[in-house]
């Protein structure tokens, strides 16, 4: 799951970036508002953490554009500007949430589960498919009952399988949700990247099977009794 992240000090985007690859999210950082324009006109994204005080204007300003362009992405603001009248500001101008810096990254990923809950209600159920269950929204994996800890990108492979479990999801959508736009991507390394994840889940007795539409995509099935 791809998340844009603006935010201009360094420390912090490499603490978030940090934190949200631990988490199986692919975070795409930019620090400023054009740069954010920019990546929000070219990349899909399920959520956006949008700092205010950017070198070339407020955040807040980004909010209705990227809304415009992505009317069902999450939006939530990070910012110093703590004050009641920013929150209500920043609500009204159509973020999820506001979070006043600095912050427990623990209570941002739950605010970032939280808007990440479809229609702002309950969180949706595990996908189940053989023995694999997968939690869209705490990007927990468990099989046969016990969690499995996956690699960041590992974990954003399986997201996108299982979300279209049987049937084929296209290449091009899989580099999209696995692979940030800062990554040096090798031309087979969707190919090396779905052999390990298929050794891994082979390997835990997943009973899941990922087959392989040659030059198209992959699609993740119930494994064949």
């Amino acid at each position: 799951m791809r998340v844009l992240l603006v935010e201009d000090e360094p420390e912090m985007a490499r603490a978030l970036n940090l934190r949200l690859g631990r988490s199986g999210f692919i975070a795409d950082h930019v620090s400023s508002v054009s740069e954010a324009s920019a990546a929000a006109a070219c990349h899909d994204y399920a959520l956006a953490v949008v700092d205010r005080r950017l070198p070339d204007g407020d955040g807040l300003d980004f909010v209705p554009e990227l809304r415009r362009l992505q009317p069902g992405v999450r939006i939530l603001m990070l910012t110093a500007c703590e004050a009641v009248s920013d929150r209500i500001l920043g609500l009204d101008a159509g973020a999820d949430d506001y979070l006043a810096k600095p912050c427990d990254l623990d209570e941002l990923m739950a605010r970032i589960r939280a808007c990440l809950r479809r229609g702002g209600g309950e969180a949706p159920p595990p996908v189940a498919v053989g023995a694999l269950s997968f939690d869209p929204t705490t990007r927990e994996v468990v099989v046969r009952g016990e969690p499995v800890i996956l690699h960041r990108r590992e974990l954003a492979l399986l997201d996108a399988l299982v979300r279209h479990s049987g049937r084929i999801v296209l290449r091009d959508k899989l580099h999209e949700e696995i692979y940030g736009f800062d990554d040096d991507v090798q031309t087979n390394a969707l190919n090396i990247l779905i052999s390990r994840l298929r050794k891994r889940l082979f390997d835990l007795d997943a009973g899941v099977e990922i087959h392989a539409a040659r030059g198209i995509g992959y699609m993740l099935t119930k494994a064949a009794p």
